[in-house]
């Protein structure tokens, strides 16, 4: 792979990380719900979603997974739902948001945010159309593919953990600060809102 390749690379994963997708909506979600070390948590499930990927991309295996259109789609829309449900839980305030006042509600543990970011996405079609149209454009045939693949991988990683880790932060800092009652109530509703819509973009979304 040349330095060019790998730049090329580098700045079209940035673009992509920045522009608010599923991804993002989820963390931010979090952060609001959380605070910012949640979104860290959330942050990790869907870099690890990503590294799942990037691993059935080096095997082929994920060229079988759009090859099946049927396991494709249920994969898709049963992730849809689920991040549709926690959305509505969330805008309800049962348990899974901010508290309406002190020491109300479960504390919702880092790994459940892990696990939900983690199927968040691996239900993204676009997710997966990246790693099936985009991510060969950038590999040359012509060379090792193994050794690539785990230098965009780790490239990927790094750029979306950063660009993720502001956004949950900023989130996070905007719901320290909003600890009232009423503001308790608008920040679940935002938190809420971003997880049903990022659930209806998966759903909605082309594959």
């Amino acid at each position: 792979m040349s330095l060019e390749r790998w730049l090329f690379f580098v700045v079209t994963e940035a673009v992509l990380c920045v522009t608010p997708g599923p991804a993002v909506l989820f963390v931010v979600s979090s952060g609001l719900a959380h605070g910012g070390r949640a979104a860290l948590w959330a942050n990790a499930g869907i870099l690890s979603g990503n590294t799942f990927y990037f691993i059935l991309s080096a095997l082929g295996v994920s060229a079988l997974l759009v090859a099946s259109h049927e396991v494709f789609l249920a994969i898709k829309l049963l992730g849809a739902a689920y991040l549709v449900y926690l959305g509505i839980q969330t805008i309800r305030g049962a348990g899974v948001g901010l508290p309406s006042h002190a020491g109300a509600g479960p504390v919702v543990r880092g790994r459940r945010l892990l696990v939900r970011g983690f199927v968040l996405q691996t239900a993204n079609a676009k997710a997966l159309l990246f790693f099936i149209a985009l991510l060969p454009q950038f590999i040359d045939a012509t060379r090792a593919v193994a050794p690539q693949i785990l230098i965009l991988a780790v490239t990927s990683v790094v750029i979306e953990f950063v660009v993720l880790a502001l956004y949950g932060y900023f989130a996070g800092r905007a719901a320290q600060l909003a600890r009232e009652r009423r503001f308790v109530v608008a920040a679940n509703r935002v938190s809420g809102g971003l997880l049903v819509a990022a659930g209806t973009a998966i759903a909605l979304s082309d594959g």
